[in-house]
């Protein structure tokens, strides 16, 4: 009978410090310098709408939206990953939860790494960290990203199973 590996990431209280202020602020955030934006934005059935070159379809704006847009354009235009390689919103189950990642990372036909984005005033949390735990379950892959467009977390799994906090994104290539 075949060990499943335990994907653990360091509890999410070891990932935040107190600054001078006695503010929350995270350890081994990733650093994301967005570019500027270049989409196509048409007003329709009156909802703001952009056009989504991977899904290749017109999609209401919402908060959550415009962070997922402009984080792909990020690893597209600056950290160069080709555009051809992302899934967005794909469809998994999860135990017998139905459920969406919103952005998957595919490298020689493989997931690679999964993406969750929130919208700007949820903030990353030790539930957003089980959430991507759910799907690493059903989906194997080297990275797990979390993001609200402000603040940006980063794992890597290593092959033993262990995460390990990452502070840059990995080079696609």
């Amino acid at each position: 009978m075949r060990e499943e590996a335990i994907f653990r990431i360091p509890t999410f209280e070891k990932l935040i410090s107190k600054n001078t202020n006695n503010q929350a602020q995270c350890q081994d955030m990733i650093q994301v310098a967005y570019p500027t934006p270049e989409f196509r934005i048409r007003r329709h059935d009156e909802k703001d709408q952009l056009f989504d070159p991977i899904r290749k379809k017109w999609i209401v704006i919402t908060p959550e939206e415009w962070v997922r847009q402009n984080f792909i354009q990020y690893l597209v235009k600056t950290m160069l990953y080709p555009a051809a390689c992302f899934a967005v919103e794909k469809s998994l189950k999860v135990g017998e939860l139905q459920c969406r990642t919103d952005i998957v990372v595919f490298k020689n036909q493989h997931p690679w790494m999964l993406i969750e984005c929130k919208e700007p005033g949820i903030t990353l949390s030790e539930a957003t960290l089980q959430q991507l735990l759910g799907y690493k379950s059903v989906v194997p892959c080297s990275f797990l990203v979390a993001t609200n467009g402000n603040q940006t977390l980063g794992f890597k799994i290593e092959p033993s199973g262990s995460t390990i906090p990452i502070d840059i994104l990995p080079s696609y290539t």
